[in-house]
Protein backbone atom coordinates (compact mmCIF):
# COMPACT_ATOMS: atom_id res chain seq x y z
CA UNK A 1 0.00 0.00 0.00
CA UNK A 2 2.83 2.60 0.71
CA UNK A 3 4.73 1.77 -2.35
CA UNK A 4 1.05 2.30 -4.18
CA UNK A 5 0.21 5.73 -2.14
CA UNK A 6 4.28 6.90 -3.06
CA UNK A 7 3.58 6.13 -6.87
CA UNK A 8 0.51 8.54 -6.74
CA UNK A 9 2.36 11.16 -5.30
CA UNK A 10 5.12 10.86 -8.09
CA UNK A 11 2.12 10.60 -10.76
CA UNK A 12 0.76 13.51 -9.65
CA UNK A 13 3.96 15.81 -8.77
CA UNK A 14 4.96 14.55 -12.26
CA UNK A 15 2.20 15.96 -13.89
CA UNK A 16 2.43 19.15 -11.87
CA UNK A 17 5.84 19.74 -12.84
CA UNK A 18 4.38 19.16 -16.63
CA UNK A 19 1.64 21.53 -16.67
CA UNK A 20 4.05 24.43 -14.80
CA UNK A 21 6.18 23.93 -17.35
CA UNK A 22 4.21 23.97 -20.80
CA UNK A 23 1.70 26.55 -19.01
CA UNK A 24 5.05 28.49 -18.70
CA UNK A 25 6.69 28.15 -21.55
CA UNK A 26 3.13 29.30 -23.60
CA UNK A 27 2.61 32.43 -21.43
CA UNK A 28 5.90 33.24 -20.66
CA UNK A 29 5.83 36.02 -23.22
CA UNK A 30 2.78 37.57 -21.98
CA UNK A 31 3.68 36.98 -18.52
CA UNK A 32 6.59 39.07 -18.91
CA UNK A 33 5.21 42.35 -21.07
CA UNK A 34 2.21 42.45 -18.79
CA UNK A 35 4.30 42.57 -15.66
CA UNK A 36 7.04 44.23 -17.12
CA UNK A 37 4.93 47.32 -18.50
CA UNK A 38 3.38 47.05 -14.74
CA UNK A 39 6.49 48.03 -13.19
CA UNK A 40 6.85 51.07 -15.24
CA UNK A 41 2.89 51.81 -15.10
CA UNK A 42 3.12 51.71 -10.72
CA UNK A 43 4.95 55.02 -10.73
CA UNK A 44 3.43 57.27 -13.45
CA UNK A 45 1.79 59.49 -11.46
CA UNK A 46 5.15 60.55 -9.66
CA UNK A 47 6.99 59.99 -13.12
CA UNK A 48 4.30 62.73 -14.27
CA UNK A 49 4.33 65.08 -11.28
CA UNK A 50 7.86 64.89 -11.81
CA UNK A 51 8.40 65.64 -15.54
CA UNK A 52 5.12 68.06 -16.06
CA UNK A 53 5.27 70.92 -13.68
CA UNK A 54 2.09 72.25 -15.40
CA UNK A 55 0.70 69.66 -12.91
CA UNK A 56 0.66 72.36 -9.96
CA UNK A 57 -0.05 75.75 -8.74
CA UNK A 58 1.11 77.97 -6.02
CA UNK A 59 -1.55 77.38 -2.99
CA UNK A 60 -3.65 80.35 -2.19
CA UNK A 61 -5.44 81.18 0.60
CA UNK A 62 -8.61 81.57 -1.57
CA UNK A 63 -11.78 79.30 -2.54
CA UNK A 64 -11.16 77.75 -5.87
CA UNK A 65 -13.49 79.21 -8.91
CA UNK A 66 -16.52 77.75 -10.43
CA UNK A 67 -16.44 74.71 -13.36
CA UNK A 68 -18.34 77.72 -15.31
CA UNK A 69 -15.33 79.90 -15.17
CA UNK A 70 -12.67 77.29 -15.99
CA UNK A 71 -14.68 75.92 -18.55
CA UNK A 72 -15.06 79.59 -20.22
CA UNK A 73 -11.50 79.16 -20.44
CA UNK A 74 -10.58 75.87 -21.83
CA UNK A 75 -13.34 76.68 -24.67
CA UNK A 76 -11.12 79.73 -25.99
CA UNK A 77 -8.23 77.07 -26.16
CA UNK A 78 -10.35 74.10 -27.63
CA UNK A 79 -13.13 75.78 -29.72
CA UNK A 80 -16.04 73.81 -31.14
CA UNK A 81 -15.06 71.07 -29.03
CA UNK A 82 -17.22 69.54 -26.43
CA UNK A 83 -15.40 68.48 -22.77
CA UNK A 84 -16.13 65.30 -21.53
CA UNK A 85 -14.22 65.94 -18.23
CA UNK A 86 -13.47 68.47 -15.58
CA UNK A 87 -11.37 67.45 -12.43
CA UNK A 88 -10.08 69.73 -9.39
CA UNK A 89 -6.95 68.20 -7.74
CA UNK A 90 -5.70 69.43 -4.44
CA UNK A 91 -5.10 72.50 -2.97
CA UNK A 92 -1.32 72.51 -5.09
CA UNK A 93 -2.56 70.74 -8.39
CA UNK A 94 -4.14 71.78 -11.30
CA UNK A 95 -7.50 71.73 -12.64
CA UNK A 96 -7.79 69.58 -15.44
CA UNK A 97 -10.47 69.82 -18.48
CA UNK A 98 -10.78 66.51 -20.57
CA UNK A 99 -11.84 66.71 -24.20
CA UNK A 100 -12.43 63.42 -26.13
CA UNK A 101 -13.73 62.20 -29.56
CA UNK A 102 -13.61 59.29 -31.72
CA UNK A 103 -14.10 60.06 -35.24
CA UNK A 104 -13.49 57.77 -38.26
CA UNK A 105 -12.41 54.83 -36.26
CA UNK A 106 -10.10 56.92 -34.72
CA UNK A 107 -9.76 57.92 -30.97
CA UNK A 108 -8.52 61.28 -29.24
CA UNK A 109 -8.04 63.12 -26.19
CA UNK A 110 -6.75 66.49 -25.06
CA UNK A 111 -6.78 68.07 -22.15
CA UNK A 112 -6.03 71.93 -20.93
CA UNK A 113 -4.55 72.85 -17.52
CA UNK A 114 -5.74 75.27 -15.72
CA UNK A 115 -5.26 77.48 -12.52
CA UNK A 116 -8.29 76.63 -10.16
CA UNK A 117 -7.78 79.76 -8.15
CA UNK A 118 -7.91 82.47 -10.75
CA UNK A 119 -8.81 80.03 -13.72
CA UNK A 120 -6.42 81.23 -16.15
CA UNK A 121 -4.97 78.98 -18.55
CA UNK A 122 -1.64 77.02 -18.11
CA UNK A 123 -1.34 74.55 -20.77
CA UNK A 124 -3.46 72.41 -23.73
CA UNK A 125 -1.72 68.45 -23.71
CA UNK A 126 -2.69 66.26 -26.34
CA UNK A 127 -2.08 62.51 -25.27
CA UNK A 128 -3.59 60.57 -28.36
CA UNK A 129 -4.61 61.08 -31.53
CA UNK A 130 -2.65 61.80 -34.94
CA UNK A 131 1.08 62.90 -34.23
CA UNK A 132 0.81 62.41 -30.65
CA UNK A 133 2.57 60.05 -28.39
CA UNK A 134 2.33 59.61 -24.47
CA UNK A 135 4.37 57.44 -22.93
CA UNK A 136 2.41 55.94 -20.28
CA UNK A 137 -0.60 55.40 -22.21
CA UNK A 138 1.75 53.25 -24.47
CA UNK A 139 2.56 51.37 -21.56
CA UNK A 140 -1.08 50.66 -20.66
CA UNK A 141 -2.07 49.67 -23.96
CA UNK A 142 0.64 46.98 -23.70
CA UNK A 143 0.07 46.26 -20.30
CA UNK A 144 -3.96 45.64 -20.93
CA UNK A 145 -3.78 44.33 -24.72
CA UNK A 146 -0.23 43.41 -25.37
CA UNK A 147 -0.32 46.72 -28.39
CA UNK A 148 -2.96 44.87 -30.21
CA UNK A 149 -6.73 45.91 -30.72
CA UNK A 150 -8.13 45.78 -27.17
CA UNK A 151 -10.95 43.03 -28.53
CA UNK A 152 -8.28 40.41 -29.48
CA UNK A 153 -5.17 41.36 -26.62
CA UNK A 154 -7.57 42.32 -23.94
CA UNK A 155 -8.55 37.78 -23.67
CA UNK A 156 -5.09 36.94 -24.66
CA UNK A 157 -3.88 38.85 -21.46
CA UNK A 158 -6.89 37.48 -19.65
CA UNK A 159 -6.55 33.85 -20.11
CA UNK A 160 -2.67 34.37 -19.81
CA UNK A 161 -3.31 36.09 -16.22
CA UNK A 162 -5.73 32.66 -15.42
CA UNK A 163 -2.46 30.40 -16.57
CA UNK A 164 0.00 32.44 -14.22
CA UNK A 165 -2.52 32.26 -10.97
CA UNK A 166 -2.35 28.21 -12.29
CA UNK A 167 1.65 28.19 -12.45
CA UNK A 168 1.39 30.08 -8.86
CA UNK A 169 0.26 27.05 -7.59
CA UNK A 170 1.72 24.45 -9.58
CA UNK A 171 4.79 26.43 -8.38
CA UNK A 172 4.25 25.98 -4.71
CA UNK A 173 4.00 22.47 -5.17
CA UNK A 174 7.10 21.97 -6.89
CA UNK A 175 9.13 24.70 -4.27
CA UNK A 176 7.81 22.19 -1.59
CA UNK A 177 10.40 20.18 -0.15
CA UNK A 178 9.81 16.42 -0.11
CA UNK A 179 11.93 16.42 3.80
CA UNK A 180 11.91 19.51 5.91
CA UNK A 181 15.54 19.11 6.98
CA UNK A 182 18.39 22.01 7.63
CA UNK A 183 19.25 21.73 3.63
CA UNK A 184 16.18 21.99 1.86
CA UNK A 185 15.12 24.81 4.03
CA UNK A 186 17.75 26.60 3.61
CA UNK A 187 17.70 25.86 -0.58
CA UNK A 188 13.79 26.80 -0.23
CA UNK A 189 14.15 30.23 1.45
CA UNK A 190 17.57 31.93 1.03
CA UNK A 191 19.56 32.11 -2.74
CA UNK A 192 22.91 31.12 -3.01
CA UNK A 193 24.43 34.06 -3.87
CA UNK A 194 27.95 32.52 -4.63
CA UNK A 195 26.52 28.90 -7.00
CA UNK A 196 26.97 29.22 -10.74
CA UNK A 197 24.95 31.02 -12.87
CA UNK A 198 22.61 27.71 -12.98
CA UNK A 199 22.11 27.60 -9.22
CA UNK A 200 21.86 31.40 -8.63
CA UNK A 201 19.56 31.20 -11.55
CA UNK A 202 17.31 28.36 -10.18
CA UNK A 203 17.05 29.94 -6.35
CA UNK A 204 15.48 33.36 -8.33
CA UNK A 205 12.93 31.42 -9.70
CA UNK A 206 12.35 29.54 -6.95
CA UNK A 207 12.76 31.22 -3.73
CA UNK A 208 12.16 34.30 -5.59
CA UNK A 209 8.83 32.49 -7.09
CA UNK A 210 7.64 31.89 -2.98
CA UNK A 211 8.36 35.30 -1.17
CA UNK A 212 6.28 36.70 -4.44
CA UNK A 213 3.54 34.06 -4.33
CA UNK A 214 0.52 35.67 -2.36
CA UNK A 215 1.39 39.07 -3.65
CA UNK A 216 1.40 38.17 -7.15
CA UNK A 217 -1.57 36.15 -7.15
CA UNK A 218 -3.72 39.55 -5.57
CA UNK A 219 -1.92 41.30 -8.11
CA UNK A 220 -3.24 39.04 -10.91
CA UNK A 221 -6.86 38.38 -9.46
CA UNK A 222 -7.10 42.35 -9.43
CA UNK A 223 -6.13 42.01 -12.75
CA UNK A 224 -8.57 39.60 -13.80
CA UNK A 225 -11.41 41.51 -12.73
CA UNK A 226 -11.03 43.76 -15.78
CA UNK A 227 -10.23 41.34 -18.25
CA UNK A 228 -14.08 39.08 -18.01
CA UNK A 229 -16.95 40.03 -16.57
CA UNK A 230 -17.87 36.24 -15.77
CA UNK A 231 -14.68 36.77 -13.57
CA UNK A 232 -15.92 39.96 -12.10
CA UNK A 233 -19.40 38.67 -11.63
CA UNK A 234 -18.51 35.66 -9.62
CA UNK A 235 -15.77 37.58 -7.58
CA UNK A 236 -18.50 39.95 -6.33
CA UNK A 237 -20.70 36.88 -5.71
CA UNK A 238 -19.07 35.06 -3.37
CA UNK A 239 -17.41 38.36 -1.28
CA UNK A 240 -21.68 39.65 -0.97
CA UNK A 241 -22.54 36.03 0.29
CA UNK A 242 -24.13 35.50 -3.08
CA UNK A 243 -25.52 38.54 -4.19
CA UNK A 244 -25.66 39.35 -8.41
CA UNK A 245 -23.05 42.58 -8.78
CA UNK A 246 -26.13 45.23 -10.03
CA UNK A 247 -25.09 47.09 -13.17
CA UNK A 248 -23.66 50.54 -13.11
CA UNK A 249 -26.68 52.82 -12.72
CA UNK A 250 -27.37 56.45 -12.05
CA UNK A 251 -30.85 58.15 -10.65
CA UNK A 252 -32.46 60.41 -13.79
CA UNK A 253 -33.28 63.72 -14.59
CA UNK A 254 -37.35 64.59 -14.53
CA UNK A 255 -36.94 66.74 -18.25
CA UNK A 256 -40.57 67.75 -17.62
CA UNK A 257 -39.50 69.57 -14.22
CA UNK A 258 -38.65 73.45 -14.71
CA UNK A 259 -35.47 74.44 -14.35
CA UNK A 260 -34.62 75.80 -10.95
CA UNK A 261 -32.48 78.37 -12.41
CA UNK A 262 -33.91 79.55 -15.88
CA UNK A 263 -32.78 82.94 -16.48
CA UNK A 264 -30.00 82.84 -13.55
CA UNK A 265 -26.61 83.72 -14.15
CA UNK A 266 -25.03 80.76 -12.04
CA UNK A 267 -25.08 77.71 -13.83
CA UNK A 268 -26.28 74.53 -12.35
CA UNK A 269 -23.10 72.96 -12.12
CA UNK A 270 -21.85 75.51 -10.61
CA UNK A 271 -24.63 74.93 -7.62
CA UNK A 272 -24.44 71.51 -7.51
CA UNK A 273 -20.39 72.11 -6.90
CA UNK A 274 -21.28 74.68 -4.45
CA UNK A 275 -23.78 72.15 -2.90
CA UNK A 276 -21.03 69.75 -2.60
CA UNK A 277 -18.30 71.25 -1.05
CA UNK A 278 -21.09 72.16 1.61
CA UNK A 279 -21.02 68.79 2.69
CA UNK A 280 -17.31 67.98 1.71
CA UNK A 281 -15.43 70.97 3.03
CA UNK A 282 -12.15 68.49 3.36
CA UNK A 283 -12.06 67.09 -0.10
CA UNK A 284 -8.63 66.18 -1.87
CA UNK A 285 -10.10 66.29 -5.21
CA UNK A 286 -13.28 66.03 -7.69
CA UNK A 287 -14.51 65.09 -11.05
CA UNK A 288 -17.36 65.64 -12.91
CA UNK A 289 -18.90 65.58 -16.24
CA UNK A 290 -19.14 69.13 -17.54
CA UNK A 291 -22.54 68.23 -19.29
CA UNK A 292 -25.02 65.39 -19.02
CA UNK A 293 -25.30 63.33 -22.15
CA UNK A 294 -28.95 62.85 -22.29
CA UNK A 295 -31.91 65.13 -21.38
CA UNK A 296 -32.69 62.76 -18.47
CA UNK A 297 -28.96 62.37 -17.11
CA UNK A 298 -27.86 63.35 -13.61
CA UNK A 299 -25.34 65.49 -12.56
CA UNK A 300 -22.57 63.17 -10.94
CA UNK A 301 -19.77 64.55 -8.69
CA UNK A 302 -17.32 62.64 -7.56
CA UNK A 303 -15.38 63.86 -4.31
CA UNK A 304 -12.09 61.47 -3.47
CA UNK A 305 -11.49 61.97 0.21
CA UNK A 306 -7.87 61.45 0.18
CA UNK A 307 -5.17 62.45 -2.74
CA UNK A 308 -3.56 59.85 -4.78
CA UNK A 309 -6.06 56.91 -4.53
CA UNK A 310 -9.64 56.54 -6.14
CA UNK A 311 -11.31 54.01 -3.40
CA UNK A 312 -12.11 56.26 -0.87
CA UNK A 313 -14.74 58.58 -2.82
CA UNK A 314 -18.55 60.12 -2.34
CA UNK A 315 -20.78 60.27 -5.34
CA UNK A 316 -23.22 62.70 -5.53
CA UNK A 317 -25.93 63.02 -7.99
CA UNK A 318 -28.37 65.87 -8.66
CA UNK A 319 -31.36 66.65 -10.40
CA UNK A 320 -30.02 68.71 -13.76
CA UNK A 321 -33.34 70.70 -13.84
CA UNK A 322 -34.04 71.20 -10.15
CA UNK A 323 -30.71 70.22 -8.25
CA UNK A 324 -32.98 67.71 -6.56
CA UNK A 325 -30.19 65.43 -4.42
CA UNK A 326 -30.92 61.62 -5.33
CA UNK A 327 -29.23 59.43 -2.30
CA UNK A 328 -28.08 56.33 -3.54
CA UNK A 329 -26.89 53.17 -2.06
CA UNK A 330 -23.66 52.31 -2.08
CA UNK A 331 -22.34 56.16 -3.61
CA UNK A 332 -19.82 56.33 -0.34
CA UNK A 333 -17.44 54.20 0.41
CA UNK A 334 -17.82 54.12 3.83
CA UNK A 335 -21.37 53.06 3.80
CA UNK A 336 -21.36 50.52 1.01
CA UNK A 337 -20.95 46.54 1.53
CA UNK A 338 -18.05 44.99 1.52
CA UNK A 339 -18.27 43.80 -1.96
CA UNK A 340 -18.73 47.33 -3.26
CA UNK A 341 -16.24 48.24 -1.20
CA UNK A 342 -13.99 45.93 -2.69
CA UNK A 343 -14.76 47.13 -5.90
CA UNK A 344 -13.87 50.58 -5.32
CA UNK A 345 -10.47 49.38 -4.03
CA UNK A 346 -9.63 46.77 -6.79
CA UNK A 347 -7.23 49.43 -8.80
CA UNK A 348 -5.89 50.85 -6.12
CA UNK A 349 -4.76 47.09 -5.14
CA UNK A 350 -3.91 46.64 -8.75
CA UNK A 351 -1.46 49.30 -8.29
CA UNK A 352 -0.53 49.06 -4.88
CA UNK A 353 -1.56 52.71 -4.09
CA UNK A 354 -4.10 51.52 -1.30
CA UNK A 355 -0.92 51.75 0.95
CA UNK A 356 0.48 54.34 -0.59
CA UNK A 357 3.92 55.35 -1.83
CA UNK A 358 5.05 51.95 0.17
CA UNK A 359 2.46 49.82 -1.76
CA UNK A 360 3.74 51.49 -4.82
CA UNK A 361 7.17 50.21 -4.02
CA UNK A 362 6.05 46.85 -3.13
CA UNK A 363 4.28 46.58 -5.94
CA UNK A 364 6.54 47.54 -8.36
CA UNK A 365 9.13 44.76 -6.88
CA UNK A 366 6.52 42.01 -6.90
CA UNK A 367 5.73 42.96 -10.98
CA UNK A 368 9.37 43.27 -11.32
CA UNK A 369 9.73 39.40 -9.64
CA UNK A 370 7.04 38.25 -12.37
CA UNK A 371 8.73 39.29 -14.83
CA UNK A 372 11.51 37.70 -13.94
CA UNK A 373 10.00 34.25 -13.48
CA UNK A 374 9.09 33.17 -16.90
CA UNK A 375 13.10 34.47 -17.82
CA UNK A 376 14.46 32.13 -14.74
CA UNK A 377 12.04 29.73 -15.89
CA UNK A 378 12.83 29.57 -19.13
CA UNK A 379 16.56 29.20 -18.44
CA UNK A 380 16.11 26.63 -15.70
CA UNK A 381 14.60 24.35 -18.99
CA UNK A 382 16.93 25.47 -20.86
CA UNK A 383 20.08 23.97 -18.87
CA UNK A 384 18.39 20.91 -18.48
CA UNK A 385 17.28 20.19 -21.86
CA UNK A 386 21.17 20.98 -22.65
CA UNK A 387 22.05 18.66 -19.80
CA UNK A 388 20.50 16.19 -21.17
CA UNK A 389 21.45 16.16 -24.82
CA UNK A 390 25.17 16.29 -23.37
CA UNK A 391 23.88 13.15 -22.02
CA UNK A 392 22.67 11.25 -25.07
CA UNK A 393 25.46 12.28 -26.95
CA UNK A 394 27.86 10.62 -24.75
CA UNK A 395 25.88 7.90 -24.51
CA UNK A 396 26.14 7.87 -28.24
Amino acid sequence: MKNKSKNQKSTLRRLNDWLHLWLGLISGIVVFIVSITGCFYAFQQEIKDALEPWRFVAIQDKPFVPPSQLLDTASVYMPDKVPTGLTYSNAEGAAAIGYSSFKDGKRSFSVVFLNPYSGEFIRKEQTLGDGSFDFFRFIINGHRALWLPYKIGRPIVGVCTIIFVVLLVTGIVMWWPKKWNKANFNKSFSIKWNGSFKRVNYDLHNVLGFYSLILAFVIAVTGLVWSFDWFSNSLYYVTSGGETKPEHHHPHSDPSKVQLNAGDSISLLDLAWYKTLEQEPDVQGMYMNPKPKDEDDAIEIIAYQAHGTWYNRNVYYYDQYTLEQFNVEGAKFAEADFADQLSMLNYDIHIGSVLGLSGKVLAFFISLICASLPVTGFLVWWNKNIKATKRSVVNV
